[in-house]
């Protein structure tokens, strides 16, 4: 059915889905999908198109902002209403007619119509029983890249603020209203400027698609800084090295760690240019964030070399660096470490005294390449960020700590045409508070891979963002020489 929502003329149907959900089609911008429930039926909305002057009186009326989320609410429940009506009406006849044909009796099509009339029960029980309202604040997005700010919206306001999710409903139609009467521009994102935007790429293999990506994220999520978790580079050789210089020319500090297909060579051509912080054991603050990185002991440019063997020594080194942190935090003197490439690792930077009284984190996330070492940093940190797998994923380990694993932003470079389906680009816009440094949600960004066009972007929450990071116990020897004893955690 078609049915007036505001301004805009809203398409409404009904579909058999495994899935459930409930689709926005918002063309030209995208679609918008939401799991809000999981009964086996999917409600699809669409933009069928705008009435023009009702959009102008309502944008000219000054009270448009408090009459347009009451409309917009009595429109689309009273559309939603006729349409169930609709729905289990043609339900019950289809079931009466299917029930006549087949047993050409008026008596039995009377108990499939019945029949039909329990099942639009038992859909709209289920449907009803699984709805998800917290769906709303984690849509995901498939478009246009331009359209994401406007039509997902702040991650900060959605976090905070889900009482307000008319306004936002209403502003969305008041922006597509806008879209349709210019004709020319589209609508303006106010970023929040309580919320640290910071974008996370990893193994980019020298896939020059990859700035590209990186600019267009950069402008439409006004991104403060950039974290790249190594591989940035293909064999580490000096003529790769000119490619990193379109670091200097985004105008965000862009913090890296060396991946294993990066030389020691192609670090040194990073920390050359403008904006770059490179890390290799020590800890920086940018944008007021903390980072401690750490990067990768190898230099495997060889795809013939199994990387995966050196587990056990990863993950020696992650604990290394891991009980840096935790020294740090305590106010203890931190110990040395020497990594596989034959060279002590420098000492992280200073830390304020306050902090350390106060048994605070000495970093608020850790950068890696390998998830191996990662995964050592369990308990020491709230946030880790890796990559290295060509495969986005993430996990809450025991201690409350989250590890992050990027995609390949390179789309795998040429390795990405190994494969029946060309390797996406994946990036990811990650949503932290100012004040607390916490993480409060991410974008996933998912991009075509090599000849493929289309964008795809789903919302993700924290939920416990100010969670405590609870440390794994370490053993500490007995006042009698044994190994019993553990040391107490402490919060972060």
């Amino acid at each position: 059915m078609s049915t007036a929502v505001g301004p805009a003329q809203i398409g409404m149907s009904l579909q058999p889905s495994w899935q459930g959900q409930t689709v926005l089609d918002v063309r030209p911008l995208g679609t918008l999908r939401f799991d809000s429930h999981h009964g086996p039926i999917r409600l699809r909305l669409s933009l069928d198109g705008i009435h023009a002057d009702v959009a102008q009186q309502l944008l000219e009326s000054p009270r448009w902002a408090e009459t347009l989320p009451d409309l917009i609410e009595a429109d689309l429940q009273a559309g939603l209403r006729e349409l169930i009506i609709r729905a289990a009406v043609c339900a019950v006849a289809g079931g009466f007619l299917a029930g006549l044909i087949v047993f050409r009796a008026w008596r039995r099509a009377l108990w499939t119509s019945l029949g039909s009339l329990l099942a639009v029960g038992l859909v709209t029980a289920v449907s009803a029983a699984t709805f998800n309202p917290r769906s709303i604040a984690e849509p995901r997005y498939t478009g246009l890249l331009t359209g994401v700010p406007s039509l997902i919206g702040s991650a900060e306001s959605i976090v905070t603020r889900f009482s307000e999710y008319r306004n936002q409903l209403a502003k969305l139609v008041t922006n597509v209203s806008q879209l349709y009467h210019a004709g020319t521009t589209l609508p303006v994102y106010s970023p929040d400027p309580n919320t640290l935007r910071v974008l996370h790429v990893s193994d980019i293999h020298l896939n020059p698609l990859a700035w590209n990506t990186i600019r267009s994220l950069k402008e439409q999520f006004k991104i403060n800084l950039v974290v790249d978790t190594g591989d940035i580079a293909d064999h580490g050789t000096k003529a790769e090295n000119r490619f990193v210089e379109e670091i200097g020319k985004l105008g965000v500090p862009y913090v890296y760690v060396r991946g294993n297909h990066d030389s020691m060579g192609t670090q040194r051509a990073v920390a050359e240019q403008k904006n770059a912080v490179v890390l290799d054991g020590g800890v920086k603050t940018v944008e007021g964030l903390r980072i401690y990185g750490v990067g990768d002991p190898r230099f495997t440019p060889d795809k013939s070399v199994d990387v995966n063997s050196d587990a056990s020594m990863l993950t020696q080194l992650g604990r290394a660096h891991a009980q840096r942190l935790t020294s740090d935090t305590t106010g203890r003197k931190p110990s040395s470490s020497k990594s596989s490439r034959g060279k002590a690792a420098p000492t992280p930077g200073a830390t304020p005294a306050a902090d350390k009284a106060a048994g605070k984190a000495v970093a608020d996330l850790v950068a890696v390449h390998d998830p191996t070492i990662g995964r050592a940093f369990n308990g020491a940190v709230p946030l880790v960020l890796a990559g290295h797998v060509h495969q986005r994923s993430t996990e809450m380990m025991s201690s409350g700590t989250r590890l992050i694993i990027q995609g390949s932003t390179g789309a795998a470079g040429l390795r990405g045409l190994e494969h029946d389906e060309p390797t996406p680009i994946q990036a990811s816009v990650l949503y932290f508070d100012r004040t607390t440094h916490r993480l409060q949600a991410w974008d996933d960004v998912t991009l075509g891979g090599l000849g493929e066009q289309w964008v795809q972007i789903q919302r993700h929450l924290e939920a416990a963002p100010g969670r405590t990071i609870l440390p794994e116990p370490v053993p500490t020897p007995s006042p009698t020489g044994g190994a019993t004893a553990t040391v107490t955690p402490t919060r972060r």
